[in-house]
């Protein structure tokens, strides 16, 4: 598969949902549909000195860029190919005084681009950036009063020779929907993929799309790939179905969702699982000794109050703190909610990520398993999200000597993420490497498990 292949798809009207991209031929579970370089692409304000502005991985101890000195790079030669990118917003910041927000640098970026290629960058592009839909008629008026500030921004910060452009069509560009670059499950940016804006949402999609970084170990910046992302198959999908993807995380019940997509990308979301309120009843769910009504509220209200709590201390890096709250809040929803409510998944993501960082293995890995539990029966069975919340699962387990039930959990994840992320996505080739490190691991701990937990513990000695 060629980046910017699209021999697979085909742009149909959608009817209410207006265009969208339908299969041309059968697709198989797994099947990249069609992989696309980014139109622009910036890092998020937040992680400006966290992650590579060229591949978008975290790294530590980044390179800055001495012109600007905003920009970030994992070295030399990540800066150098982004150069191309880079070197008209680093004049026009450097001009400012200071890095605007993600929002303005992307619109630049984006308008740079179609100075440079009048808005078709490929081929492959099925339409070019003036031809996306934009959603001005849409914003409220508190939306409208913040394009204006970030309108008069951009002004303030373009630069390109004598070539200026109306107020109505940089807000035309802010209007456009941006997707959001993921690196594992974290957002780390946003960018401009013309063909991804074509493909319409489903709460329950049969696609996923991943940020692919390709070789951007190589010595050379011109052997450096693209940064891209690839639209995948999430199961199979018959010829002249519409592709879809999930703008949202699919763990809110379908009101939370239908306003999330009000909100952000401006439309009434009336998908199956939406309108027929799909699995709404097990986020919601109480625990089987059907306790009393007011007894679910009186919990409901103590774990979202606690939540803030836990998330504030988070913040604060407060740890012990943080499982001080978890604990609590744990021992009141027990026997109230069952292990699929929201809120108590909520707790136990936290409770298993903390623990497993303070190196409380075992409680970890109780928690981690009831949480991977509950997420299989909300989550698609192929959903990124499960696959690497199994992974971290398994890896908790196998740091806590559960060495059977670490390495099958690793062998779960490994089946999803080939199907979300490929054989030679990053994440899943250290998947491979742990997976293959248990199944050594795991025939020590059958032939002599003594042997197996005294290696264990020598090497954690050490």
């Amino acid at each position: 598969m060629t980046v910017g292949n699209m021999e697979s798809v085909e742009l149909f009207d959608a009817g209410k949902k207006g265009r969208g991209l339908r299969a041309t031929r059968e697709l198989n579970t797994g099947e990249v549909v069609f992989a696309e370089p980014s139109f622009a692409a910036v890092v998020f304000d937040s992680l400006a000195t966290q992650v590579c502005h060229s591949c978008f991985r975290h790294q530590a101890n980044l390179h800055r860029c001495a012109q600007c000195k905003f920009a970030h790079y994992c070295d030399r030669t990540c800066q150098t190919a982004c150069w191309d990118e880079h070197k008209q917003e680093c004049g026009a910041i450097k001009k400012l005084g200071k890095a605007p927000s993600e929002n303005v640098r992307l619109a630049a970026r984006v308008l740079w681009r179609i100075h440079k290629d009048t808005g078709i960058a490929s081929d492959s592009q099925l339409v070019s950036v003036d031809q996306l839909e934009d959603h001005m008629a849409d914003l409220p008026e508190e939306d409208l009063k913040k394009l204006e500030s970030d309108v008069h921004t951009f002004q303030g910060y373009w630069s390109y020779g004598r070539k200026q452009h109306a107020a109505e069509y940089i807000s035309r560009i802010f209007g456009i929907t941006f997707s959001e670059i993921n690196h594992g499950l974290q957002a780390v940016g946003v960018g401009l993929f013309p063909n991804l804006c074509l493909v319409n949402h489903n709460c329950w999609p049969n696609c996923t799309v991943i940020l692919n970084h390709g070789n951007q170990s190589a010595v050379s910046s011109t052997l450096h790939s693209q940064r891209r992302i690839e639209l995948r198959a999430m199961g199979m999908i018959p010829e002249g179905a519409e592709l879809t993807v999930s703008y949202v995380d699919f763990l809110s019940v379908s009101a939370d969702r239908q306003k999330k997509l009000k909100e952000h990308f401006h439309f009434e979301c009336t998908c199956e699982h939406c309108s027929q309120h799909i699995k709404d009843d097990l986020m919601m769910a109480t625990a089987e000794g059907k306790p009393s009504a007011d007894k679910v509220k009186e919990v409901t209200a103590f774990s979202k109050e606690r939540l803030e709590k836990i998330e504030k201390s988070r913040i604060e890096r407060d740890y012990p703190e943080v499982v001080k709250l978890c604990r609590e809040c744990l021992e009141k929803q027990e026997n109230v909610l069952a292990d699929t409510h929201l809120y108590k998944l909520r707790v136990l993501s936290i409770a298993g990520e903390v623990l497993s960082y303070l190196h409380h293995f075992s409680e970890a890995a109780n928690h981690a398993r009831r949480m991977v539990e509950g997420y299989t029966k909300l989550y698609h069975p192929n959903n990124a999200q499960l696959g690497m919340a199994i992974m971290r699962a398994g890896v908790t387990h196998w740091h806590a000597g559960q060495i059977e039930a670490g390495h099958g959990m690793i062998c779960q994840a490994y089946r999803i993420l080939m199907v979300t992320h490929g054989p030679n996505h990053a994440i899943t080739r250290d998947l491979e490497t742990m997976r293959r490190q248990t199944e050594i691991e795991l025939k020590m701990f059958k032939q002599n498990e003594d042997e197996y937990h005294a290696m264990r513990e020598a090497a954690l000695k050490k």
